[in-house]
């Protein structure tokens, strides 16, 4: 008689395996698990390092995975696949979690960032060549292969050492006594989670929990802040050209940061004396931005339209809707808008909600000189394109232009040299080959970005001061203003979020509005931060209204 293979009965009633086998196995299985699941970020770098918590989602899925083993005698392989895959998913999760807000200041986004991760890896692969970019993403394939049959060797191994019975008793007392502490922590004055790392489902299921407010019809004017009144004449203006500058990065930490401020000195002390050459005068003070490291687009929306994008999805939001902005309501009073952004270099259709009478990207300005790495174009030539094309001598409509900055942008290389000769900046031979090569060569360092972003900032100073003193419109106001601090490996951890604001004009009583509104005469504005940059646009307005004091206006606001 041939022999019968032993069914599932059979095998669960096999003896169970000693502690001295089961005890081994059982703890090496866990702490691989628990491993991968609690590693935190090895700052100011993208790699990680081990944690000594214990991952509280492990802990629930341990238990579950007990009580499933215990009703019905084992695991089977596809639930232990199933499980491998979710605890994989939390691990490329967890480093989401612990990575962004360490490089970037704040927490990471799913759904936003989600939809920008294919530009963002383009910044990263720079000029690789393709079998370079081709071999990365194998490794990463493979490594992600690897991990997950790491992980479900070592959840197959904790689902066999389940099956014995005798520990289950003691194991379920402990993760009911752990799962307890966790949930009593909001209710108690010690810390009785301080075991736990910090778990990445609630962040995550809070982001899931956005999403009707994105997708439903009607939510978004509940959901959002509201607008400022768009009711200014702009009559104190007096048709003059305005030119909203973002600048890349640029946050308190060229400030309060010593020194880097000692590094910056210079360069601030020349723009300030072209200011000064030029007939002009600068006023300045601190706002906070909606955003930190990144997200450039949150802080150019809040100040536009006035509304606050800092929750997750209100962005999104906003551009579906009809609220007003500045380049709207500039439009509606005779100003020519202009949307002067060199860095884009794709479609931007949700960029109608401004209303720009012009929208001009990286193929749109006509730059035809050689490209200094993933963003092609210099701020200096930029600059120079703007003012022949939108800015030129004579008789015309006033401008209103929103120009966000790039070459500060991380990684803060390479930069262009600073030519003199603006005329000659928007023509091909702008930079020479040996100049483009010399910038191409200067080395990128993610672990040390302190240096480049100094250098980034002092050609910003540079070009400006440069213009301002030189083809700028006379009657031209300039606000300069920061869309962000710089990543978290330069501004360090727990930085503000606050930025700069300069407003600088030849209508000395324009500008006299603005210190009495809280700004401050110069470059250096003191804190505290004189409100969020979505309150700023209540500001401007009140300010460039003919009708009324801009205290009493901003105020009412």
């Amino acid at each position: 008689m041939s022999p019968v293979a032993p069914d599932a009965s059979s095998r669960a009633a096999a003896p169970p395996p000693a502690w001295r086998h089961w005890l081994p196995r059982a703890l090496l299985a866990f702490l691989v698990l628990n491993g991968v699941l609690t590693f935190e970020n090895q700052w100011p770098t993208a790699g990680i390092r081990l944690g000594a918590r214990l991952s509280f989602e492990l802990c629930l899925g341990t238990l579950g995975l007990m009580a499933w083993v215990a009703w019905r005698g084992r695991a089977s392989a596809r639930l232990i696949g199933a499980l491998a895959a979710a605890y994989t998913v939390g691990v490329l999760l967890r480093y989401l979690d612990v990575t962004v807000p360490a490089l970037l200041g704040r927490p990471v986004n799913l759904y936003w960032d989600g939809r920008h991760a294919w530009q963002l890896l383009k910044l990263a692969a720079g000029d690789w060549p393709a079998w370079q970019a081709a071999g990365i993403l194998a490794m990463a394939v493979a490594g992600l292969a690897t991990l997950y049959l790491l992980v479900h060797r070592a959840t197959a191994m904790l689902a066999a050492c389940l099956e014995w019975h005798r520990p289950r008793p003691w194991l379920l007392a402990a993760g009911l006594a752990l799962s307890a502490s966790h949930a009593v922590h909001p209710y108690v004055e010690r810390d009785t989670r301080w075991f736990f790392s910090l778990p990445v489902l609630p962040g995550l299921l809070h982001q899931v929990a956005l999403l009707p407010d994105v997708v439903l019809p009607g939510q978004a004017d509940r959901r959002l802040s509201p607008s400022p009144r768009f009711d200014s004449d702009l009559a104190r203006l007096h048709g003059a050209d305005v030119l909203l500058l973002f600048a890349e990065s640029y946050g308190v930490v060229a400030l309060d940061h010593a020194p880097l401020a000692a590094a910056l000195a210079a360069s601030r002390e020349r723009l300030q004396q072209a200011i000064d050459a030029s007939g002009r005068q600068v006023v300045s003070a601190r706002v906070r931005s909606p955003t930190f490291g990144g997200g450039s687009w949150l802080a150019h929306a809040a100040l536009l339209s006035g509304v606050d994008t800092r929750r997750p999805g209100d962005h999104d939001l906003l551009l579906t809707t009809r609220r007003p902005t500045l380049v709207s309501h500039f439009r509606q009073h005779g100003w020519r808008t202009v949307g002067w952004m060199p860095g884009l270099q794709r479609p931007w259709p949700e960029g109608a909600f401004y209303g720009f009478d012009r929208r001009a990207g990286a193929d749109d300005i006509g730059y035809h000189g050689p490209a200094f790495g993933y963003w092609r174009i210099p701020d200096q030539a930029a600059l120079a394109l703007l003012q022949q094309q939108e800015l030129p001598a004579g008789p015309r409509a006033p401008r209103f232009v929103v120009f966000p900055t790039l070459n500060s942008h991380a990684p803060f290389r390479p930069l262009p040299p600073l030519q003199a000769d603006w005329a000659a900046l928007p023509g091909p031979g702008a930079y020479s080959a040996a100049q483009q090569a010399q910038a191409l060569a200067e080395p990128v360092s993610w672990l040390d970005p302190l240096p480049a972003y100094a250098a980034s900032l002092r050609y910003t100073y540079g070009w400006l001061a440069a213009w301002l003193d030189g083809p700028a419109p006379p009657g031209l106001l300039t606000v300069v203003i920061g869309d962000h601090q710089p990543l978290a490996a330069v501004s360090g951890p727990q930085a503000s979020w606050d930025v700069p604001v300069h407003v600088i004009s030849s209508d000395a009583a324009l500008l006299a509005r603005f210190t009495a509104a809280g700004f401050t005469p110069g470059l250096q504005p003191p804190a505290p931060a004189l409100c969020d940059l979505h309150e700023l646009t209540a500001r401007l307005l009140a300010a460039f209204d003919g009708r009324a004091p801009a205290t009493g206006r901003a105020a009412a606001r």
